[in-house]
């Protein structure tokens, strides 16, 4: 089969994939329609498998088209990292992918980034948002190099690097904040969770710890950014669990009151890598200047 298989009907599979959809494939690799179809057909032939069913709108991945995803991410970083041990002698040049949570890059990575940078300009780190699941699901399907998760997924196919930890808070208003002073944490029955979802580990960790104290909440609600969650809290809508140096500088300024709820919370990020992933040059640099123990001290 190996001698059959071109690396322009890989990719374009992955993308197919990705998008769900030959028409948007095209437009994202600059083909008409006509050249992704053959490009499929031509890898259907050689995996003399169908790997798409054909539906009114779109495509939808046949098990074999499922299964052979894995090993396209596979393909395409195998000849990414030939080409990064031809460059090796030169300049480190090549592309990272990272997934992490909106919340740990706006506090933490954004400023690595920014150091990386200056050091290895022919490097380029790519970055994408998510959770904890599907953080590991791409790292576990090769589709990304790293991951970054708030806890050890204690799994024996990856490997884990504590790289941070971070305190975890309740914030609120200074009206809430009053309210409660005054009625107690019970307070908080009447109040609003917010947070980035059921899919989100502080959401769960919050829901741990309201349980524990004996807070039912009448309600929560669910927002994409770390941004919105503090204005919203802002506003008197709710109240929030994130991380300390996310808001810092609102408690310095005294938009935000810690909540009295016991015991303190605390939340160990690390880099995750599958740990069959054969890591390019570039990778391994990031993975070495992130382990450094000043890498992601915040510059408040």
């Amino acid at each position: 089969m190996i001698e059959l298989l071109e690396g322009r009907f890989i990719k374009t599979f992955i993308v197919v994939m990705e998008e769900k959809s030959f028409s948007r494939a095209a437009d994202k690799l600059g083909y008409v329609q006509s050249t992704v179809t053959t490009h499929i057909q031509l890898l259907e032939q050689v995996c003399k498998q169908k790997l798409f069913h054909r539906l009114s709108r779109g495509v939808k991945p046949t098990a074999a088209g499922e299964k052979l995803l894995k090993y396209a991410y596979q393909f395409v970083q195998l000849g990414a990292t030939i080409e990064d041990a031809m460059n090796e002698m030169e300049q480190p040049r090549g592309t990272v992918y990272l997934r992490m949570q909106e919340s740990f890059f706006l506090t933490r990575f954004s400023s690595f980034m920014q150091h990386f940078g200056k050091e290895y300009p022919e490097v380029k780190l790519r970055i994408s948002s998510g959770f904890h699941q599907d953080i590991l699901d791409q790292v576990l399907e090769h589709a990304i190099d790293f991951g970054i998760l708030p806890r050890d997924p204690k799994r024996n196919d990856i490997v884990f690097y504590p790289l941070v930890e971070e305190k975890l808070i309740f914030i609120a208003s200074n009206t809430l904040m009053m309210d409660v002073e005054t009625e107690g944490v019970s307070r908080l029955n009447k109040e609003i969770l917010i947070s980035f979802g059921t899919i989100c580990l502080y959401h769960t960790h919050a829901s741990k710890a309201l349980k524990e104290a004996g807070i039912q909440v009448k309600d929560a609600i669910e927002l994409p950014s770390l941004e919105m969650i503090k204005q919203s809290v802002a506003c008197g809508i709710g109240f929030a669990l994130v991380p300390e140096v996310a808001v810092q500088h609102e408690l310095d300024a005294g938009t935000f009151k810690v909540l009295p709820l016991c015991p303190e919370s605390y939340s160990m990020h690390g880099l995750i890598v599958h740990k069959n992933r054969e890591l390019s040059h570039p990778a391994r640099l990031v993975k070495s200047e992130l382990i450094k123990p000043s890498a992601l001290i915040t510059r408040m």
